[in-house]
């Protein structure tokens, strides 16, 4: 007996393709929390961007106020943060004069990997003392265990109300008799071949790593908050057989894991936080390095910063206060997404001038992502003009 079927025969595509078909089209679960990655339209607008790189990481309310006592140090990125708020008359331990002969003042920046931070925190309020020399200066210059510079160091931690400790790099060199892991490398003249060794160090060491040191601060500050951050500055060479570049990403990748799984064990614990201050350079900015291409570009590094202030700082009135808004733009020309002549106009306050500029410019060539920064630019003018318009009332008011 044959069945027949009326259903024309679609003999270009195989049979697998003609059964599905047929088949009713399912939805896949997808959990409670589903956080999609965000197209490139949606990065556009400042608060859209953020949004999608902070969510998830904003602390319940700021922390920082110009009374709070921070110290920050680790690697390079470190003294942004650092020169920032310092610059905005924030309190700052690791700029002040008084311990400018501690390590983590002197050399706060260089300290590039999780082991050097640990070992300063263990040094400071463990005493405790290594077995050779470990760390030495920007000018391969040794550091040794002065006792009145271990308590420059614990007389700083002590009053600190904020940690923020920046790591660099998973890539380490060691001691191999003792397992002790340096600063950096080893001065030429004092290496040994036999003893000393690179390697890369592993999550597990690193989440161990970070881990004692939030323990030791819960130990000995255990009011203190700690922020802990990813430097997006990448290797500036490898040791390793491979590419610098395919390194490099494998030594983020070791960090931000062991961050994660450090952070995620304190989930709901308000002592340790995490700033995305690695994703917001590597996933928002076309461009964001200058011309060595691994320092991000001075705007970038600006809305960053404001950025933080804005989100852990107490807000005060300043007659320098920077325009989230605007520092968002800066960045955006900086690194690409943006035509140069839009600084000018802001610098310029046209606000007339920005308003025709989006009306007959080509932005990017797809569509949404056009109209999505013509949309921004025309926000921008609105914003301007609102702020013109309140300066010439408050001096009006003056007058009078």
């Amino acid at each position: 007996m044959s069945i027949k079927n009326d259903k024309p025969v679609d003999t270009d595509r195989r049979p697998s393709q003609r059964i599905l078909m047929d088949v009713p089209r399912r939805a896949w679960f997808r959990g409670s929390t589903v956080n999609k990655r965000p197209k490139l339209s949606a990065m556009t607008m400042q608060q859209d961007a953020v949004g999608a790189v902070l969510h998830g990481w904003e602390p319940d309310q700021p922390a920082i106020t110009s009374e709070t006592q921070i110290t920050a140090f680790g690697s390079c990125f470190a003294a942004n943060i650092s020169d920032w708020l310092a610059r905005r008359n924030f309190r700052v331990l690791t700029r002040d004069e008084a311990h400018a002969n501690a390590y983590v003042v002197s050399m706060g920046e260089g300290m590039v990997n999780s082991f050097a931070i640990r070992q300063q925190f263990e040094w400071a309020w463990e005493n405790k003392v290594f077995e050779q020399p470990l760390w030495h200066g920007y000018k391969a210059e040794e550091f040794g265990y002065d006792e009145d510079i271990r308590l420059q160091t614990k007389a700083i931690f002590d009053e600190t109300d904020v940690f923020i400790l920046t790591f660099g790099l998973s890539e380490v060199w060691y001691d191999e008799p003792t397992g002790n892991v340096f600063w950096r490398t080893i001065p030429k003249d004092a290496y040994d071949p036999t003893r000393h060794k690179f390697r890369l160090s592993s999550v597990a060491e690193n989440s161990d790593n970070i881990r004692a040191i939030c323990e030791l601060i819960r130990k000995h500050r255990p009011s203190a908050k700690v922020i802990l951050t990813l430097s997006p500055v990448p290797l500036i060479a490898t040791f390793r057989e491979i590419s610098c570049i395919s390194a490099n990403s494998v030594s983020k990748s070791v960090l931000r894991v062991a961050l994660d799984e450090v952070v995620s064990e304190y989930s709901g614990d308000d002592m340790i936080h995490y700033w995305p201050s690695y994703e917001l350079v590597m996933d928002v900015f076309r461009q964001p390095f200058m011309s060595d291409n691994r320092h991000p570009k001075r705007p970038v590094l600006d809305f960053i910063m404001t950025l933080f202030e804005s989100i852990w700082c107490v807000q005060e009135q300043k007659e320098d206060d920077v325009n989230l808004s605007e520092a968002w733009i800066r960045a955006l020309v900086a690194s690409g997404e943006l035509p140069k002549r839009v600084v000018k106009l802001l610098d310029a306050r046209d606000f007339t001038a920005l308003k025709n500029f989006t009306e007959h410019r080509g932005l990017h060539e797809n569509g949404e992502v056009d109209q999505a920064r013509r949309a921004l630019l025309a926000e921008l003018a609105v914003l301007l003009e609102t702020q013109e318009r309140q300066l010439k009332s408050a001096e009006v008011e003056d007058q009078t």
